[in-house]
């Protein structure tokens, strides 16, 4: 059997999430998202240079539980494809490109994070169990690093 694959990305997120609805009504999470970038020198050494950024969207109930976990800062790993549209806003011809990711997830080289191996369950008692276990979870905030902490690149 053939192993199924599909593009990837990873980055951070860029921008402050944001959750709408589409015209269908299903959920859909916004965000703008980086990738770093290096070029390697001569001497084998890497200069960091400019990100770069895209949109970075995901719909129906993943769109909701991204929204929920995501936020401005975050590093992440997404599977899906990437969406080339064009629309006309007044009157103006529009175009872009946008990844559009089935699956996302914290980046585990860059995220300290607990899993929570309760099985999930359907309906109302799934729902109220996530929300308890949420309120009931020590919230543990990001770090923040010093200048003397941040890695030093291209030496």
């Amino acid at each position: 059997m053939a192993i199924r694959t599909q593009q990837s990305i990873s980055g951070f997120i860029a921008t402050d999430p944001q959750l709408t609805t589409t015209e269908n009504g299903d959920a859909r999470f916004y965000a703008r998202f980086g990738q770093e970038n290096y070029h390697k020198d001569p001497d084998g050494s890497f200069t960091k240079l400019e990100p770069s950024f895209s949109n970075l969207v995901l719909y129906r109930a993943t769109a909701e539980r991204a929204y929920e976990r995501f936020t401005k800062g975050d590093n992440f790993v997404a599977e899906g494809y990437a969406h080339e549209y064009s629309y006309t806003r007044d009157g103006q011809q529009i175009e872009g490109e946008e990844f559009v990711a089935k699956k996302i997830g914290h980046d585990t080289a860059r995220t300290r994070y607990d899993v929570d191996r309760t099985p999930r369950r359907s309906g109302v008692t799934a729902e109220h169990e996530s929300t308890t276990r949420e309120q009931n979870r020590a919230f543990d905030p990001p770090q923040a690093r010093s200048a003397a902490d941040a890695p030093v690149l291209g030496r």
